[in-house]
């Protein structure tokens, strides 16, 4: 059966939630923050329709000193739930990098030159981004985090 707001299946989102407890589980045993060869963070956020505390574990790129740069992908044709609770409450987040507390963030999407600036550095880091836009018909939000 398919979730009519969301377009994903019970079994999928259910699938989708225990990996990312799993993954958020070993990141803090472990203390590290690496998957697939990238840098990974745990995002804390605010459910839109819920009202929840949630957390998921995203891919994150260095954006000066005190900036970390994220990218809904996720492949498919819409935003993963994450980032779409990040723009609905922008000021309820938090990131938490391996061994250390949650730091609270403002979020900003990027748009024009600066997501064009950022996509640029983010496809340098990690080629298959690029590959993963030209498969999908959306734009992947880029999104500047920074320390509050």
């Amino acid at each position: 059966m398919t979730d009519s707001k969301s377009g994903f299946s019970a079994l999928s989102l259910w699938f989708q939630r225990k990996m990312n407890e799993r993954t958020v589980t070993k990141m803090r045993r472990k203390g590290s923050g690496k998957m697939m060869g990238m840098d990974v963070l745990i995002l804390h956020t605010v459910g839109r329709r819920s009202g929840q505390q949630r957390q998921s574990p995203v891919s994150w790129f260095a954006d000066g000193d005190a900036a970390r740069l994220i990218v809904a992908s996720g492949g498919g044709g819409r935003n993963p739930d994450w980032c779409a609770n990040l723009l609905a409450h922008p000021d309820q987040v938090a990131i938490e990098l391996p061994g250390s507390p949650a730091v609270a963030v403002s979020a900003h999407k990027l748009a024009g030159a600066d997501r064009d600036r950022a996509w640029a550095q983010i496809t340098t880091a990690q080629p298959r981004y690029e590959k993963y836009q030209r498969k999908s018909d959306r734009e992947y939000p880029v999104i500047r985090l920074t320390e509050k």
